[in-house]
């Protein structure tokens, strides 16, 4: 069975990064595109970046050229790198591999 385990999220300043860890077991993680997602307190859940096994990348508009998805395939595990964080970013984040979902991992920016 596929099993999703998201690490990295916590707490951090305005202005800071965090390193999101989607790790993959049950799959054939290469084959598969890879989604992460979040959602904040009574909003929906939100797309905000996508990698297809081809390395094909998509952000939403409110994350572009602030973070960054990446996979390693060998490690069937992916990221997603978060650079100048804002309190707008606070939500829970989960990754989706094949229209599985893991538990999902707090990322909370505050002062």
């Amino acid at each position: 069975q596929v099993q999703l385990v998201e690490s990295g999220g916590g707490l951090v300043q305005p202005g800071g990064s965090l390193r999101l860890t989607c790790a993959a077991s049950g799959i054939i993680f290469s084959s598969a595109s890879m989604g992460w997602y979040r959602q904040a307190p009574g909003n929906q859940r939100e797309l905000v970046a996508f990698i297809t096994s081809g390395g094909f990348t998509n952000y939403a508009n409110s994350v572009k050229g602030r973070f960054s998805i990446s996979r390693d395939n060998a490690k069937n595990t992916g990221y997603l790198q978060m650079n100048s964080l804002k309190p707008e970013d606070t939500a829970v984040y989960y990754c989706q591999v094949n229209l599985q979902w893991g538990q999902g991992t707090q990322v909370t920016v505050s002062s």
